[in-house]
């Protein structure tokens, strides 16, 4: 790696599960020279055992650390504004500044057919997705803007958030919602040397890959391996994504390359969403 981000600090949410986006996220700003402070939601959720545990974040750090970097855990939930500005301030005292806020957790195994969507699910994709970006991004540009030195704040959205998916409208709603969010911050923030930008996956086969591979071959009558077969078909470079191709558009957009690239929703979808 170039170590492109030798002597900076970063913050990533939704880092806590091993072959999530999050953790590769975190690795490769790591593998380019940064400080990496991880953070997830630090317990079980009730709807998935595995999400975010606090046994998690310390084995992704611990990685980090195995492969040479440096690297904290830090439990923190994103629906919490006072958790945020915690977890930044633990970037400063652990690490001296904080130069690069990656907002990536988020909910994407609620999926429900339109007329059975339930409104506490709505209502807490939303606060996870969207409200939970935006107090992410606050608590970094606060700190940023104290600091007088710029900054990167990376929003993870979506594919979704350009393009609507069927079984998919809290998910949906809420990742058009952060394109909104990022292209909005990044005018005020301009003025502070701080860029705001988003970054748009199409699908990726992490854990919760794997989990809506099941759910959408099974709601629309097809195998798992036909589902996939479908997908590869209309992407034009003929593979689904990897967690490493969102991590390295992470990077580029935190890195000295970027300095002039804000307000952007950067498509990562092998050429399937192209708009």
């Amino acid at each position: 790696m170039s170590l492109r981000l030798a002597g900076k600090v970063a913050v990533v949410t939704g880092a806590g599960r091993d072959a999530g986006l999050g953790a590769a996220i975190a690795r490769r700003l790591a593998a380019d020279g940064a400080a990496v402070v991880i953070s997830d939601l630090g317990h079980p959720a009730p709807e998935r055992s595995n999400l975010g545990d606090a046994a998690g974040l310390r084995a992704v750090a611990a990685s980090i650390a195995e492969a040479g970097g440096r690297s904290l855990d830090c439990p923190g939930d994103v629906t919490s504004l006072s958790d945020m500005r915690a977890l930044a301030a633990h970037a400063v005292s652990s690490f001296g500044r904080l130069d690069i806020w990656v907002n990536n957790a988020g909910i994407g195994f609620k999926m429900t057919p339109l007329l059975e969507l339930d409104a506490d699910d709505w209502r807490s994709v939303i606060d996870v997705n969207l409200t939970g970006c935006f107090n992410g991004l606050r608590a970094a540009a606060e700190t940023m803007v104290a600091q007088g030195q710029g900054g990167r704040i990376v929003n993870i959205a979506s594919q979704a958030a350009k393009s609507g998916f069927p079984f998919a409208q809290a998910y949906c709603a809420s990742k058009h919602g952060v394109i909104g969010l990022t292209r909005s911050a990044a005018i005020e923030l301009g003025a502070h040397a701080i860029t705001v930008n988003a970054v748009c996956p199409n699908h990726v086969t992490t854990g919760l890959g794997a989990w809506q591979n099941d759910y959408f071959a099974a709601m629309t009558g097809r195998t798992v391996e036909a589902y996939l077969a479908d997908m590869r078909a209309r992407i034009p470079l003929g593979r689904v994504g990897l967690a490493g191709d969102t991590a390295a558009a992470v990077s580029f957009l935190a890195s000295d390359d970027a300095a002039y690239i804000t307000a952007e929703s950067m498509n990562v979808s092998g050429g399937e969403e192209p708009h």
